[in-house]
């Protein structure tokens, strides 16, 4: 029998409603154990927030002109959402934004208000019901009655949570098991949680007298390699094909030994000095690399990969291997001059001597991992750990924005200013975030900005709250970078809440040329 719609929706607001990681995955497992085949796929995407082909073109500024009211009943199914997304992903040329707006409106006029709800969540990508890919990986598992763990092996073999809960759901422990990496089919990458220095991220990976891999954090963009045969493809973190604008360093892979291999790496704009280029100058090189051109005729510093973990060597998968052989592996195949500068050690000083060359070397930080422990793809834990600087600034917030989906009711996203400095009293605007904010922060800013109102915005801006230059934010960033979109010249970087500076005044605000000069 066809799920509807409403069913998932019912169960969102269900997760929405508790706190409990047991109930979630109870929850979640009950609905999955009902759903048609045809059904895994798109219901695993639409209740971990996305959508079974990724984002489709649609934003907030879409979704805020689809007004409608909801249905007196349930009426769609799952494949018609399925079929409606895919449609949406499709669409492109002349006046695809009207199109949309129609195709829009018919679906969310046959919705009802709970499932309007969920379908702006997840195309919006703002459904925050607590339902990520670990309790996701945990509620399949149960409704399959097969290991946690085999279905996060078969997701990380796949790369594709979907594809694993698929694959569980109808062909259970044995369909999971004999699910194995195979070079050209991307995995997800393994993830690092941040220490607060050397010591603390040494304490966490050792685990042995040998002590830890400490390796440089470049401020590139992963590259996860693959090779079989002679053929290669090169990934992105998020899994995208991006060989075809890489072909000088999927040349440099096929010149590699180790026969058919999976590796994972960094890709970094490097210029003419030897200097690594910032994030944005190597992300940029990327995105105007015309098609099939060599990276000599294209604008931008020379690209150059480094890789540091190998998953696949030699037509076998060693992802299972603890650090310590992975890397003596990677060292048989990789010339030093394709791989990240790396110590072993268990010495703090050491470590912190390494982490001062890689900040003079002009990279992030460094990464601290154990040797003891396989490459566990898509996780994030104490295996690796990141350290790297953390810079504050005290800003002041020019403007706030209504939340949408779980902040829903509350002012979340922050417009953040610096002084311009002088004795003008004016802002001048850097960024914005929501990242930090808690459930209480969120409360009580709503209060307050709502105190400092001094106008709203109209149109695709109605849901902007401008408010009196008065209260101060203390935010962390990971840097700055170069921008044309604000007036100051730059942006932050991954910029989060640390705290509502009640001390401060917006005159004791940091300037402009204090942001500046994190360049």
């Amino acid at each position: 029998m066809p799920t509807l719609f409403d069913d998932l929706a019912a169960v969102s607001d269900a997760l929405a409603s508790t706190s409990s990681r047991n109930e979630k995955v109870a929850a979640i497992a009950d609905l999955l154990a009902r759903v048609e085949p045809e059904e895994i796929v798109p219901t695993v995407a639409f209740l971990v927030g996305t959508t079974p082909v990724g984002r489709v073109g649609v934003g907030w500024s879409a979704l805020s002109e689809v007004r409608v009211g909801g249905a007196s009943s349930a009426a769609l199914e799952v494949r018609d959402v399925d079929r409606f997304v895919r449609t949406l992903a499709e669409m492109s040329g002349a006046g695809v934004v009207a199109a949309r707006r129609e195709l829009l409106l018919d679906v969310f006029g046959r919705a009802t208000d709970r499932e309007q709800r969920m379908l702006a969540g997840v195309l919006g990508g703002e459904l925050r019901h607590g339902a990520l890919d670990g309790v996701m990986a945990s509620a399949v598992a149960r409704a399959a009655s097969v290991p946690v763990g085999s279905v996060r092996r078969a997701a990380m073999m796949t790369g594709d949570l979907t594809e694993a809960s698929r694959i569980a759901l109808l062909d259970g422990r044995a369909g999971v098991d004999a699910v194995s990496m195979t070079p050209l089919t991307p995995v997800q990458p393994m993830l690092a949680s941040p220490a607060g220095d050397v010591a603390e991220a040494l304490g966490d990976a050792s685990g042995r007298p040998a002590g830890a891999s400490i390796e440089w954090k470049l401020d590139g963009a992963r590259l996860q390699a693959h090779r079989r045969g002679r053929e290669v493809r090169l990934f992105t973190r998020n899994l995208n094909d991006v060989t075809d604008r890489l072909e000088a360093l999927a040349d440099v892979v096929r010149g590699f030994g180790g026969g058919d291999l999976v590796l994972d790496g960094e890709v970094l704009g490097v210029g003419d000095d030897g200097e690594p280029e910032r994030f944005q100058d190597t992300i940029g090189t990327i995105q105007r690399t015309r098609v099939g051109a060599a990276q000599a005729d294209n604008v931008g510093p020379a690209l150059r990969a480094f890789f540091f973990d190998a998953m696949y060597l030699d037509g076998s998968p060693i992802h299972d291997e603890p650090l310590a052989v992975r890397r003596e592996l990677l060292q048989e195949v990789v010339p030093s001059t394709s791989r990240l500068p790396s110590i072993v050690t268990a010495d703090a000083d050491e470590a912190q001597r390494f982490l001062d060359g890689a900040i003079g070397a002009g990279h992030e930080g460094v990464m601290v991992k154990s040797l003891a422990d396989p490459y566990q793809a898509g996780r994030r834990g104490a295996s690796w750990r990141k350290v790297k600087p953390v810079h504050t600034l005290d800003l002041v917030v020019l403007a706030v924005e209504w939340g949408h989906g779980r902040r829903q009711g509350w002012l979340s996203n922050l417009h953040l200013g610096a002084a311009a400095g002088g004795t003008s009293g004016e802002f001048v605007m850097v960024g914005k975030t929501f990242k930090g904010l808690t459930d209480d922060m969120l409360r009580w800013q709503t209060g307050r900005f709502l105190e400092l109102e001094i106008g709203r915005g109209d149109g695709r801006d109605s849901h902007v709250v401008h408010v009196r230059p008065e209260q101060v934010v203390e935010v962390a960033v990971d840097g700055v970078q170069v921008s044309t979109r604000y007036p100051g010249g730059v942006a932050l970087r991954f910029a989060r809440v640390r705290s509502h500076r009640h001390d401060k005044t917006a005159a004791e605000a940091d300037t402009i040329d204090a942001v500046r000069a994190l360049l």
